[in-house]
């Protein structure tokens, strides 16, 4: 009667996937039961809705919660199974008693009256079976770490196969934009035209090649991660004796390889000259006076928001806290006809935005998403800044200017163009049609107050 209830109680804590013991445990919502490795690889290898191995049921979950009266039942378990293979093959020579100690500094079984003699009273001791839930415990922490990093890694592989195939377009909206310009003021081509476009056209295959060598690197970390991941699994698969043997080589591997993980890289073109074409901007160069100055430190404000589309909501920056504010200023008149051009001193501010709106936007929600809104906005994350426009958003691979940003409004075209004037380079332009009229100049920089 006994030996059946084992055998149920036994099933009861195997895994349908592994057929071993649970090993952490979680159950999903149809109330089965397996071990989290398990459905971690399960989900991994099988297309969504995944369904329950056991009765078929789909599921979605993927932050499961440890089941722990099963993980505490699990253990017993294995403490039972090793308590058994400690008395049947584990029997001190000396003292004819069952070895139940385990020498932390050798490595080594004991029986008690072993582990007092003056040869390992003055070492670590303490139930074997003891031990082997530590060594278990130690390995699942690291099962999380690796599959967390696995997690990573493909985030940032999928963010750079995208990032590929926006680099190529990027260059191609790029060269149809400076081409644009060059005719907009030189209807002929002229040679400098074409050793700018074959210029960037050099340094975008060399950028390309870049992201995909960086691609190359995350699908072989890929495999280590995962084939790492493997071997942690076998390992919490072994009979708990076996967990007593030296696994820190194992844990400093894994801890070696996690740190290695190759990082996601920002493309970007240098910025190239256009000769004369800042004089050319200059040439509509009018007086326009700023007013209506408003502060607003919000949640959603400009530079918040636009800062959750660059890096995502999981991301933030210590540097930039929620007393982080935005100083507005508005044009004192709107324009709907004619050209005007004017400056705005950036310096090396990372959060600025300049260029021109429909009246006043502030407090609206979701700022950004308005037609009327056209602005190209630096904003940064730590160390990294990301340049766009709105609206449409749209992400500028160039080289950040320094110093001062020009603007040129052409109401007859109903165009907007922004000038590197440092650099004497066009950092982008709106196509004609693309202004409603009338519009008022917009200028805003970000400040802890």
């Amino acid at each position: 009667m006994e030996s059946h209830i084992s055998q149920a109680f036994q099933e009861e804590l195997t895994c349908f996937i592994c057929l071993n013991c649970l090993i952490d445990p979680v159950t999903i919502s149809c109330g089965h039961s397996f071990c989290r490795a398990c459905l971690f690889l399960l989900q991994e290898d099988i297309e969504v809705p995944v369904h329950c191995p056991m009765c078929r049921a789909p599921f979605c979950q993927t932050d499961f919660r440890t089941n722990i009266v099963l993980k505490k039942l699990a253990s017993v378990a294995r403490r039972a199974s090793l308590l058994k293979s400690l008395r049947e093959e584990h029997r001190c020579a000396t003292h004819k008693e069952t070895k139940r100690m385990f020498c932390v500094e050798e490595r080594l079984y004991l029986c008690q009256r072993c582990s007092a003699s003056p040869e390992h009273s003055a070492h670590t001791h303490c139930a074997i079976e003891t031990a082997a839930e530590g060594q278990m415990e130690k390995l699942l922490k690291q099962m999380v770490s690796v599959w967390e990093k696995i997690q990573e890694n493909q985030k940032n592989l999928e963010a750079m196969n995208t990032m590929i195939n926006q680099w190529q377009e990027y260059l191609t909206q790029r060269e149809e934009m400076i081409r644009t310009e060059y005719r907009t003021w030189e209807p002929v081509p002229r040679k400098e035209e074409e050793q700018h476009i074959e210029s960037m056209k050099k340094e975008g295959h060399c950028v390309c090649e870049k992201l995909r060598e960086r691609r190359a690197m995350m699908i072989v970390k890929s495999n280590e991660l995962k084939e790492m991941y493997q071997q942690l699994i076998a390992m919490s698969q072994e009979q708990h004796l076996l967990l007593l043997q030296d696994l820190d080589d194992m844990f400093q591997k894994n801890e070696s390889l996690q740190l290695s993980m190759p990082q996601a890289m920002k493309p970007e073109l240098s910025a190239r000259p256009i000769t004369g074409l800042t004089e050319k901007f200059q040439s509509f160069l009018g007086k326009v006076h700023f007013w209506k100055k408003a502060s607003t430190t919000c949640k959603t404000n400009l530079f918040n928001v636009m800062r959750q589309i660059c890096f995502g909501p999981q991301h933030e920056n210590p540097s930039v806290d929620l007393l982080r504010c935005c100083i507005s200023s508005w044009g004192s008149e709107g324009y709907s006809s004619g050209k005007y051009y004017w400056e705005v001193v950036v310096k090396d501010s990372w959060d600025w935005a300049v260029g021109v709106s429909i009246g006043s936007f502030l407090g609206q929600r979701n700022p950004c998403f308005k037609s009327e809104v056209k602005l190209l906005v630096c904003v940064n994350e730590g160390d990294h800044y990301n340049l766009l426009t709105t609206w449409p958003i749209m992400h500028l691979c160039i080289e950040k200017p320094v110093g001062q940003v020009g603007v040129l409004l052409d109401c007859d075209d109903r165009c907007l163009s922004f000038l590197d004037v440092a650099k004497n380079s066009l950092i982008f332009k709106f196509p004609p049609g693309s202004i409603s009229l009338p519009v008022q100049p917009f200028f805003c920089t970000g400040k802890t107050i």
